[in-house]
This record gives structure tokens, sequence and C-alpha cells, in this order.
């Protein structure tokens, strides 16, 4: 596959990923809105549990949500299914591309572990497998009726997938594949509980009978865990562009952090709709957020030169820089499988190169977080020295 197509294939599925997941995401918050704002009848309906008054757009709305299901089926019965499963197929899409087909340049860091390309990948559709398994037995387990249980026993799951991976992939991967494992739990929630329960239900009219409320009730409960799930995702997915929450040795505990603030603000949006006090909960997410950025903030390490001793004239800057940054950051990329520089970042001239520098030691110098997989094996001194050059003001002598 040329770099070229393989970045367009890219586009279309990120595209086709946000689409549908913004898309699934306002389903899901809209009907779990409607579930806290049902209230009952004043007048009484045979089999319907309460109903919702709103406007929209110039019209009136009036929503009814039956106990159980209706004595009879409409003749059209709108589903709310293709979301989920779009935005799962391609989001792996996405993950196939990029860190799969990529796996030296994303998905690996000799720095981290030397575990080959193909090991690696077998690991990152285990885990995504896995993640689902273990879920659905904890969710069929006694523990499924225990909620504060099953939260705890999750987090620590969450947890240990998060440290584990990042002693395995890059700090990059290990984020988004916590990410995909969460977003396989709910895609597999949709497709394996929520939609066969409501199929059954549908059968189960169709026959004259009565529908079995438990099955009903299964399926509420994974659609809840699914909401919860939501805001953690997109929490994940959005930090793994930013390279000052993965790029330090506490990466993996900064997105377990992250990862209960999302919870929190849902939790936030669930407790308010419902008419609850949550004055809290917001106030401890700007917290939580503000601890994380001064947690991950760079630290020197003693004296007036944290770098390294010595000075760093340009001309060996450059050398490391076009060994190491140029083979991407540049007009004409030579890095196989690049055809345009990453983020639009070129290093071609000294005045580029120098426009760049405290960006150059944000990644290169205090995360090392660049080059990505270090695929073109830039070493610990050349850090250093491109450390002492910003340090010093960036001279081009």
């Amino acid at each position: 596959m040329s770099a070229h197509l393989g970045q367009w294939l890219g586009l279309v599925a990120r595209w086709a990923h946000v689409i549908t997941g913004v898309a699934w995401i306002g389903t899901s918050f809209y009907f779990n809105w409607l579930n806290a704002r049902i209230a009952p009848l004043v007048s009484p309906e045979p089999g319907v549990g309460g109903e919702l008054w709103s406007v929209h757009g110039g019209g009136f709305y009036r929503v009814v949500k039956y106990s159980v299901a209706p004595a009879r089926l409409p003749k059209t019965l709108h589903w709310f299914k293709w979301e989920a499963y779009a935005t799962w197929w391609s989001g792996i899409s996405l993950l196939v591309l990029l860190y799969y087909v990529g796996a030296r340049e994303y998905l690996l860091d000799p720095a981290v572990s030397a575990i080959g390309p193909a090991p690696a990948v077998a690991l990152g559709v285990a885990t995504l497998a896995g993640s689902w398994v273990v879920y659905d037995l904890l969710c069929r387990s006694a523990l499924g009726a225990r909620p504060a249980a099953l939260a705890t026993i999750g987090l620590a799951l969450v947890t240990g997938l998060s440290w584990g991976l990042s002693h395995v992939f890059s700090a990059r991967a290990a984020y988004l594949h916590v990410g995909a494992a969460l977003g396989t739990i709910m895609a597999a929630n949709v497709f394996r509980i929520i939609i066969p329960a409501q199929r059954e239900m549908v059968a189960e009219l169709s026959a004259g009978r009565t529908p079995d409320a438990a099955r009903g009730r299964q399926a509420a409960l994974r659609s809840l865990h699914n909401n919860y799930l939501t805001l953690p995702v997109l929490f994940v997915m959005v930090s793994n562009h930013y390279p000052a929450t993965y790029g330090n040795s506490w990466g993996w505990a900064v997105l377990v952090v992250l990862f209960l603030i999302g919870v929190l603000v849902r939790h936030w949006f669930n407790l308010r709709n419902a008419g609850k006090s949550n004055a809290w909960l917001l106030p401890a997410t700007v917290a939580g957020l503000a601890a994380l950025a001064v947690a991950t903030a760079p630290r020197a390490t003693g004296g007036t030169n944290p770098a390294g001793a010595g000075t760093a004239p340009f001309a060996d800057v450059r050398v490391v820089i076009a060994r190491r940054c140029a083979p991407c950051h540049s007009a004409a990329p030579t890095y196989q499988g690049i055809s345009a520089a990453p983020a639009g970042v070129m290093f071609d001239t000294p005045e580029q190169i120098r426009s760049r520098a405290a960006r150059i030691a944000e990644r290169a110098v205090v995360q090392w977080t660049m080059p990505l997989g270090n695929v073109t094996a830039i070493t610990a001194e050349e850090r250093a020295l491109l450390g002492r050059w910003v340090q010093a003001g960036a001279p081009l002598r």
C-alpha cells in the first residue's frame, strides 16, 4: 500500500469513526436523559409506565414509555444499533491501518519492550476480545447485581490493563488499546445483549406472548454501563493526542485518572437529569485535571543545565535533526510510509528548526515521545545535545 493511499484510507476511516461515534453518543445521551425524565402519567393508560413532553424545532413531542411492551406492535419500529456497529468497525479499521500495519512506528517502542510486530498485534487483538469476555463474565456473576462492587473491580481491571500495556506497547498505543477495549465492551453489549433482548421481546409480542421483563432489565443495565463508559472512552482517545498525558513514566496512572474523570462527568449529567444533587462533581473533575497538569509538568533534574554539561553548536544540532527528525518532518519525507510532514512540521531550514525549538525540547528531550517508536534510533546523548541547544536560546551558530 502506498503512503498516499494509506493516508486517504486513514482519513476516510477517521471521518467515519467521528460521524458514527457522534451519532452513537448522541442517541446514548438522549435515551438516558429520556429515562431519567420520564414522569408518571396524569391520566393512566394500560401498560404505560410514564411519559415526557418536549419541544424542539417548533414542534411539540409526547413520548410514552411502556412498563414492558405495548399490547400490539406498531407497523414501523425504529432500532438503534448501526451507530454502535459502525463506530466500532471504523475504529478497528483505524487501529489496523495505523497501529497494526505501521506497528514499528506506532505500536512498538524499543525503549519499552523488545516485543516484535506479530506478537504485539496478537496481544492487541487478544486485549480487545479478552476485555469483553472478562466484563461479560463479571456481569453474569453475582457481582452483576452489586453495582458498587462491580465498579470497583472494573476500575482495578482498567488500572491493571493500563499498567500492563504501558510496559509492552508505546505509550500512545497503550492508551489507544485501553480506549479500544472499552469501546469493544460497549459495542459487544449492543450486539450480544441489548439487541438480542429487544429482538426476543419483539418475537414474543408477535407470537401473542408477554415478553420476559428480566431480559429487558438486563439490556437496560448494559445500556447504563455503556452510558458510563462513553465519556471515559472519549477522554482517553482525545488525551492520546496530547503527549503531556502519556509522555512520562506515570502515563498509565494518568490514564486511569482520566478514566475516573470521565466517569464523574457522566455521573454529573445523570444526577442532573434525575434532578439530584451533584454540585461537588464538576469541581472535583476540574481539580483532578489541575492535579494532573501539575503532576505531569516537566521537572528540571538539578543545576542550571539539566540536559547535560557543555555547549551545543548548531552544526551538531542540525546533523541530529537531519538524521533523526527530517526523514519524516520534511517537505519531501524519505521515511517509508510517510508522504507528507506530520502536522505540517518541517525541519528543512535553520529557521524552521529554530522556530520549533520549544516543541523539539518538549517531545524529544523531556517526554521522549519523538521520534515515534524511536524508528530513527536517536540516542540519549543526542537528546541531551538538543536540550542544551534549546536551553542556550536555540542559537543558529
